[in-house]
């Protein structure tokens, strides 16, 4: 196992504006509460496995939980992004990330969402699809079931794209929906064109080689065993631990 980790009181000084206040009784020390959650999303551990030298493995699953409801994690990794971030150049892509049997066990409630589980050849996925900056730090997040086509998680993340000079992409993004939606908000694509295309689609190569980055910074992320397989039936707090993992990676 590896050894234990502590947020610095830099880190948390960063942190902390995006914590509510607490009302009426003081939280529990953040500062260690908030570094047993990373420890256990980062190793992949039960929450009763916690290292007691994060207190009581209840307080830390309750915390995550409500943390997770919040939307606290999400913003972390948003705020943190703002004046940091290099988007002149921005990249989208997608991965899958393998469903456990806990997570993929039972049915969802009724009338939910559902827990954005699908069936593909390589058996349960969710599906996660993202978009970096120009150095392969991630800017936003959408998830999907496993199934989904990569044009859905690209529809869903059209809106809140930055203001960017260059969009890479691999072939997979090829549509002319897509190009014209970018060339709209007046982004350049550089996308190889499909095989099946009639025609030739003319890219800038030496630009689309930066694409690596973007794989690079999902394989980074799979380092995080709670994240490469999903154990978490709740997608909410699924979504949390990428978010986590991608501000504690890129941003903190």
């Amino acid at each position: 196992m590896s050894d234990l980790y502590w947020l610095t009181d830099e880190q948390m000084a960063r942190l902390e504006p995006f914590f509510s206040n607490s009302h009426g009784k003081p939280r529990v020390d953040d500062r260690r509460v908030l570094s047993g959650i990373i420890f256990v999303n980062r190793n992949g551990l039960r929450w009763r496995d916690a290292l007691r030298e994060y207190g009581p493995h209840k307080t830390l699953y309750n915390r995550w939980k409500r943390w997770s409801a919040m939307g606290i994690f999400i913003r972390m990794m948003e705020g943190l992004a703002v004046g940091k971030a290099e988007p002149q150049t921005i990249m989208i892509d997608a991965t899958y990330l393998k469903a456990h049997r806990t997570a993929s066990s039972l049915r969802g409630k009724k009338g939910g969402s559902g827990r954005l589980i699908g069936r593909t050849k390589g058996g349960m996925n969710t599906k996660l699809h993202a978009v970096t900056d120009r150095n392969g730090r991630p800017l936003d997040f959408f998830m999907t079931a496993g199934q989904i086509s990569d044009y859905t998680g690209a529809a869903a993340l059209l809106d809140s794209l930055p203001a960017a000079q260059w969009m890479l992409a691999d072939r997979g993004y090829d549509a002319d929906w897509f190009r014209d939606a970018l060339e709209e908000k007046g982004i350049k694509p550089c996308i190889p064109g499909r095989k099946s295309r009639g025609e030739t689609i003319k890219y800038d190569k030496r630009k689309y080689k930066g694409r690596n980055r973007i794989e690079i910074m999902f394989g980074r992320l799979k380092d995080w065993r709670r994240v490469a397989t999903r154990y978490d039936r709740c997608p909410t707090v699924f979504f949390s631990a990428i978010c986590l993992a991608a501000t504690v990676i890129f941003w903190l």
